[in-house]
């Protein structure tokens, strides 16, 4: 079965676009964003296309494209437009597929529904991304316990920032999740440092067992 992941996170600005064109790159993936908000500067596929290396085939359309840089039920209203969740589909493909949600769990994509609902639907793995620094314990247990009661299930979670080995293992006890490595800042962040970065703080064989 073709390899397919949902790289979300525990909350927005966490590095969470930048791990999934590492991801994607290593995988020599497809890369798809269902819903993308705000379009003034870089979008999320322009950051993919820019840091994974991949051919630009491979960067999937959005279904939504929408204009202003907020929620999705937010910027859908503000751009007069109706988000129709039997749109939000998953590709089919015969390469790897990379899916990349916008924030975290629960961010609304219509009045009444977030993206963990859609999460829910595809019942792809989904590798939850989390920062490092304080505050991470609480927001990462909660995104885990948001994903359980859904029954998503979980390929891991992948840290972003500096080392914090407590913290680390404190989530993978409380959590009952494996973790899947840490990818640390890159301070130069161009494509060629962004992928030895990755190949160096993960396993992408150990990553195709967790999905599992």
């Amino acid at each position: 079965m073709t390899a397919r992941f949902v790289v979300s996170g525990t909350d927005t600005g966490i590095g969470k676009t930048v791990f999934a064109a590492a991801l994607a790159g290593a995988l020599n993936a497809r890369y798809w964003k269902p819903v993308q908000s705000g379009l003034e500067g870089e979008t999320d596929s322009d950051v993919i296309s820019r840091l994974s290396g991949l051919p630009v085939e491979h960067i999937l359309p959005e279904a939504y494209r929408l204009a202003t840089p907020a929620s999705p039920h937010l910027s859908a209203r503000l751009d007069g437009v109706e988000i129709d969740m039997a749109k939000l589909e998953p590709p089919t493909c015969a390469d790897p597929l990379v899916i990349e949600g916008a924030g975290g769990l629960l961010v609304p994509l219509t009045e009444k529904a977030v993206f963990a609902d859609v999460f829910a639907r595809w019942r792809i793995p989904v590798i939850l991304c989390a920062r490092t620094s304080l505050g991470t314990i609480n927001h990462t247990l909660l995104s885990i316990e948001a994903l359980r009661s859904r029954d998503i299930p979980i390929c891991g979670v992948a840290f972003i920032g500096a080392e914090n080995a407590d913290t680390q293992a404190t989530i993978a006890a409380i959590g009952r999740v494996k973790v899947l490595g840490r990818l640390p800042f890159v301070e130069r962040l161009t494509r060629e440092n962004l992928s030895r970065a990755f190949r160096e703080n993960f396993d992408t064989a150990s990553l195709m067992e967790a999905r599992a």
